[in-house]
């Protein structure tokens, strides 16, 4: 099983979002800083700005949510995804793209993390 952790802002909007949209559950809750969600074969640890994960390192940097590396979750129906999402003010950074694997487009989750959103091409 995979792990991965993000850094977020808010863990109880990132709970919602990851929830609600994109079918994570939750696996473990350590306070109202630290949540672990699951989907299928990945778990991903929701880490606030309170915890140990987002604390300065000795040269002085201090981690915080964004950047461009991201984890692909695979969906159905890419457009209809993105449409709800649209609508409830979700973000992307950018449009959907038809490569020749599928369809994908890259959403922010509400601290800035990106996702990659994947539709399979069905030939």
């Amino acid at each position: 099983m995979a792990t991965i952790r993000y850094l977020v802002h808010d863990v109880a909007a990132s709970e919602r979002f990851y929830t609600h949209y994109l079918g994570f559950v939750v696996h473990e809750r350590w306070g109202p800083a630290f949540l672990m969600l699951a989907k299928d074969d990945l778990k991903l640890w929701i880490s606030g700005p309170e915890t140990s994960a987002a604390k300065p390192m000795p040269d002085g940097r201090v981690p915080v949510p964004g950047g461009w590396n991201r984890f692909v979750v695979a969906v159905k129906n890419l457009d209809q995804l993105v449409h709800d999402m649209r609508a409830a003010g979700m973000t992307f950074r950018n449009e959907v793209l038809d490569g020749p694997g599928g369809k994908q487009i890259l959403a922010d989750d509400p601290s800035g993390n990106p996702i990659e959103l994947f539709e399979a091409r069905v030939d």
